[in-house]
């Protein structure tokens, strides 16, 4: 009995320190709700900061498409040059473009109301969109002819790289949540067929007849793709052998 009373005094003292220590360190603060609006606060003042800078690439790209006009009026290289730049543009994806094409949207399974049991005891991530599923239908787009592809309304050109953190997706330094939307300009028949003859699609696919995971193709008339208007540059790159 002495022995029990000895634990729950020493238990006691224990807490209250810890108590104590908790108190003193949040100084009447709510440390989980800090904790939280520190990280919200910095994650604005840095999109803040990257739309701050975005803008300012934007009115330098400005500046220097007007200083070269009026340098290739007066100088036969300089014009050479700014053509031989303008016939690329297009295929590279500097230029918006618009025309008919397809609209996909793939999209994490939705949630179980309680007591709701999905059958084939599914995992986490046979439930969510993956990188390799949105890169299926970006390359089944560019193999059934598309004159340009965008995801999230981001542009697709050579250097994109399009990755997975957790259930999101970063792209050109953005992050994105489902539903992810790939929208690709062209012959939306054509297009169609390349979904259809994708192996990862076709997999994509199995998941949202096994587990609702979410999946529409819809024929757009007007598709308006926006240029690319981010950093072209390789850094790390080699030709293949």
């Amino acid at each position: 009995m002495r022995v029990w009373h000895a634990l729950v005094a020493v238990t006691a003292l224990v807490a209250g320190m810890l108590f104590a220590t908790s108190a003193n360190t949040a100084r009447g603060t709510d440390l989980r709700s800090a904790g939280r609006t520190r990280l919200t606060e910095l994650i604005a003042a840095q999109q803040r900061g990257a739309e701050g800078l975005d803008a300012e690439a934007a009115r330098l790209r400005r500046q220097v498409d007007a200083l070269t006009a009026t340098a290739a009026g007066g100088d036969a290289r300089i014009r050479d040059l700014r053509e031989a730049n303008d016939a690329y543009a297009g295929p590279i994806g500097l230029t918006a473009l618009r025309g008919r094409g397809l609209h996909v949207t793939l999209d994490d399974a939705p949630r179980l109301a309680p007591g709701e049991q999905r059958p084939g005891n599914p995992t986490p991530d046979d439930l969510v969109v993956h990188e390799q599923d949105v890169l299926a239908v970006i390359n089944s787009m560019w193999a059934g002819g598309a004159d340009a592809v965008s995801v999230m309304g981001d542009r697709i050109v050579a250097t994109s790289a399009v990755r997975c953190v957790g259930n999101t997706l970063l792209l050109h330094g953005a992050v994105y949540s489902p539903p992810f939307v790939i929208e690709a300009i062209g012959d939306p028949v054509r297009l169609r067929r390349a979904l259809d003859d994708s192996r990862g699609v076709q997999l994509f696919r199995s998941f949202v007849a096994a587990y609702g995971v979410g999946f529409a193709v819809e024929a757009v008339d007007d598709v308006r793709m926006p240029a690319y208007d981010g950093a072209l540059a390789l850094r790390h790159a080699q030709v293949a052998p």
